[in-house]
């Protein structure tokens, strides 16, 4: 098949795919994201790997393996990535009181105030988003992707 025959079917196929939209708006919503925590806070060193760590921390803190497997990705490159918000002083490895051997990663009181300031970037992109779109296609889009994640949580994809 010709390289440009590929390219069209490639095109089409990813633009019928509602996850592949999905996937690409999520990126590119991290991106514009990123852009305005620097825009809030220049000298942040915060890039989309650790931004993609933060929803697999669960509150009351989560092993590292457990992170691993969630994101699919080595127990070495999540080791890299801790150390990295360690350092920035987002989260911290304490022990695992279940188990005196393991660690968890535990956001500390920086990283907890981080992840609302996150927020409110999220908001304020929001709120962009549907000064662009407007309300009632935000609101539908956020009602028809709570009921997608609640289907896949579920483990039963709709369909």
């Amino acid at each position: 098949m010709p390289d440009s025959d590929y390219r069209q079917r490639l095109e089409q196929q990813k633009q019928a795919s509602t996850l592949q939209l999905l996937f690409k708006a999520s990126r590119l919503a991290n991106e514009r994201a990123l852009e305005l925590v620097r825009a809030r806070s220049p000298d942040t060193r915060v890039r989309p790997a650790h931004t993609a760590l933060f929803p697999h921390i669960d509150l009351e803190g989560t092993r590292q393996t457990v992170l691993a497997s969630r994101l699919g990705i080595s127990k070495q490159a999540v080791g890299q990535l801790v150390d990295d918000l360690v350092a920035m002083g987002m989260v911290e490895r304490v022990p695992d009181p279940d188990d005196a051997r393991a660690r968890l990663v535990c956001f500390t009181a920086t990283g907890r105030l981080a992840l609302l300031d996150g927020l409110a970037v999220l908001m304020q992109l929001q709120a962009e988003l549907e000064g662009r779109l407007g309300a009632e296609v935000m609101h539908t889009l956020q009602q028809n992707l709570a009921a997608l994640l609640s289907a896949l949580e579920e483990g039963t994809a709709p369909g």
